[in-house]
């Protein structure tokens, strides 16, 4: 299991997203708030994220683990954050 020090968010999207937009907005928030790292992944760079994730971006993953997908509500993933932290 992972460390407090590995929870991580992923968001997966594509360009040209404004939902993907407003999830960037909320994850980089709170992912600074909670001192968690996050990145992004560009899903038209991989024929497997475009064929899986297309129609749910953007995707919120925790530990690569999807969380949500279309929207990003704060406090659901403020709850996921810390259940991945007690979890480890």
């Amino acid at each position: 299991m992972p460390s407090d020090a590995e929870v991580r968010i992923t968001l997966l999207g594509k360009p040209g997203c404004h939902l993907c937009d407003d999830a960037r907005a909320v994850i980089e928030r709170v992912a600074a708030e909670l001192d968690v790292p996050w990145d992004e992944r560009d899903i038209t760079r991989s024929e497997e994220d475009t064929r899986e994730y297309w129609e749910q971006i953007p995707v919120t993953l925790i530990n690569g683990v999807q969380h949500d997908f279309w929207r990003v509500d704060e406090n659901r993933l403020r709850a996921a954050i810390a259940e991945a932290r007690r979890a480890s």
